[in-house]
């Protein structure tokens, strides 16, 4: 389904964000990266390839904290650079935040899976807008269910912009 701000224009980009890392439609050359940093630049994370979506989550933390999230495994589709504080919640997740602007920049697993690998996600509200506007918002309940909700055909721009 494409976003409320594409149906019956730019079809083709909207399929194209959503169907490969690296495109082209209508003249426009679609990057196989996504980079974004904290408001002084301190703290740096690098989505490799298009995220397939955003996630809002509306458990008490994400909810307060304003994020977007797109995930991966750490060092393998995301790598995060520069120092910061982490904030720990439980015993699954660790949300890091730069020491110096204070802008959430990423959680990650407290403990690798049984394969050895670490769950990540990137807050893509650190990146620049037209990288992102165009992809669909995935709804978490964190609060209450821990359930995946349904698409509401609505995308990053129809909110932000």
């Amino acid at each position: 389904m494409a976003c409320q701000s594409e149906r019956g224009k730019n079809a083709v980009l909207f399929f194209c964000l959503r169907a490969a890392p690296v495109c082209s439609a209508l003249g426009k050359f679609m990057i196989g990266k996504i980079e974004g940093s904290c408001h002084c630049g301190e703290v740096n994370w690098r989505f490799e390839g298009i995220p397939e979506s955003a996630t809002a989550c509306n458990c008490t933390v994400c909810r307060r904290y304003g994020v977007l999230w797109a995930y991966d495994y750490e060092n393998e589709g995301i790598t995060v650079s520069g120092p910061t504080h982490a904030y720990i919640r439980g015993e699954a997740i660790e949300f890091h935040f730069c020491p110096k602007c204070g802008c959430v920049a990423y959680w990650r697993a407290q403990a690798v899976d049984e394969d050895g690998r670490r769950r990540i996600a990137v807050n893509l509200r650190l990146t620049e807008p037209e990288l992102i506007a165009k992809l669909p918002i995935d709804h978490f309940d964190g609060l209450n269910t821990f359930d995946d909700l349904p698409r509401d055909g609505r995308c990053i721009g129809d909110y932000w912009f």
